[in-house]
């Protein structure tokens, strides 16, 4: 028997009970979708959080106060400070300050360290414009170069100035989510209007770039103001939240931040193990995020795999079936000549007709879901998560339809000519 012949047997043999055949291949789809729409989650996870490091600069790297340990409400247990009598320990308060972020910008000190910005954060800040009023997600107060070290682009308007910082001028720049819950429409008509924070008189001068959305967090929802205006009336002049450090390049960032925690522990009087601050830098993140999302993406994957290995056992099911229904059949075939291989390439083929055709729809199906963007978040389809769903749904239809067609090729013809 040529193969063609061979091919429409198999054909009718698909096609001969449609509902059946609809319903063995649905379940290839389902484990095929699931594949590509599960690792497209696990990408678009990893590519957003990587797009949201990247966006800070490679070679950007935080100082925030407080230990990765040793500490407990902000404070030091141990060490030197102020003496508790009774207890025999000693507190410290972990706090950064304006002259640490100035003694950091010492080309001689640090000369890894292109640019330094001091941040203070407000909490709790209202925007208000006449009648309309929004809660603001961040404020942060800092200087001009705050702006180049967090990639930040004023796209209408311009940006406060060294002059604005030193003057302490009551002017901000506001995130696109702001301007839009102000005035409404695409927000730039806020620029040049005075709005409230908690009641104090701003001057909107410009608006950032949107920046997106990171998970449930609106990266466009902010205000960044002259640090000075936002000590004056909104945090007051306590510590700074962090300080924003720019090293020369990315291969430098180690470098600074050993000169960074260098001079650190000289004004502080701390050691490497006993810091009352923390250095981390966006490409520690960044390795950390990958590796995390990695992980996450092949743990998706191989749940889908579970699904489409269900799938390719209800292709056996049916085929088992279809052996036993088409027992006569089988032995008129080998009655008038056809050999072993004939029966067994016919079964074979039939199997791996509903896989493949299962997989298709499946490919179809699961790029159409990874059409869909959720709140800001959409999936990104893997090339080599297809090609791999698809021909792991092709093996699953050799590899389940050899014991059913192996099976048929095995039968007597004179048993399956008296089968009933």
């Amino acid at each position: 028997m040529s193969i063609s012949e061979g091919a429409k047997f198999a054909w009718r043999g698909v096609t001969a009970n449609k509902a059946r055949s609809a319903l063995t291949m649905l379940g290839v789809m389902i484990g095929v979708a699931a594949v590509i729409i599960l690792v497209a989650v696990g990408t678009g996870a990893s590519k957003s959080v990587t797009d949201t490091l990247n966006s800070l600069g490679t070679n950007t790297l935080t100082v925030t106060p407080g230990s990765n340990s040793g500490f407990f409400g902000g404070l030091r247990l141990g060490g030197s400070g102020g003496s508790d009598s009774e207890s025999g320990t000693s507190t410290r308060e972990a706090n950064l300050t304006m002259t640490d972020a100035e003694a950091l910008a010492d080309p001689e000190l640090a000369p890894d360290v292109k640019y330094v910005a001091p941040v203070v954060s407000a909490a709790s800040v209202t925007a208000t414009l006449g009648g309309t009023s929004h809660s603001v997600g961040s404020t942060i107060g800092s200087t001009p170069v705050y702006l180049v070290i967090s990639n930040d682009v004023v796209t209408h308007g311009r940006a406060f100035s060294q002059s604005d910082f030193d003057s302490h001028s009551r002017v901000l720049l506001v995130g696109p989510t702001v301007a839009k819950g102000l005035v409404g429409g695409d927000g730039t008509a806020v620029v040049d209007r005075v709005i409230r924070l908690n009641g104090k008189e701003f001057t909107v001068i410009g608006i950032l770039d949107a920046k997106g959305s990171s998970g449930p967090q609106d990266s466009d929802d902010r205000i960044i103001a002259p640090a000075t205006a936002v000590q004056d009336h909104l945090a007051g002049y306590g510590n700074l939240s962090s300080i924003s450090v720019q090293a020369t390049s990315a291969e430098t960032v180690d470098a600074a931040q050993t000169q960074i925690e260098a001079i650190l522990d000289a004004r502080h009087r701390t050691t490497a193990d006993d810091r009352d601050f923390s250095v981390t830098n966006s490409a520690t993140f960044l390795d950390a995020a990958s590796s995390i999302t990695g992980i996450f993406t092949i743990l998706l994957g191989a749940i889908a795999a579970i699904s489409l290995l269900v799938g390719g056992i209800g292709v056996m099911n049916i085929m088992l079936v279809t052996v036993t229904e088409r027992t006569r059949e089988i032995g008129i075939r080998k009655a008038i000549g056809a050999s072993r291989a004939d029966i067994t390439f016919q079964f074979m083929l039939e199997a791996v007709i509903l896989s493949v055709l299962g997989g298709v729809a499946g490919i179809l199906f699961g790029y159409l879901v990874c059409q869909i963007e959720i709140s800001g978040f959409r999936a990104v389809i893997e090339p080599g998560s297809v090609a791999l769903a698809f021909g792991f749904a092709l093996a699953v239809g050799l590899f389940f339809g050899i014991y059913p067609a192996t099976r048929a090729a095995s039968l007597r013809p004179i048993d399956a000519l008296r089968y009933e």
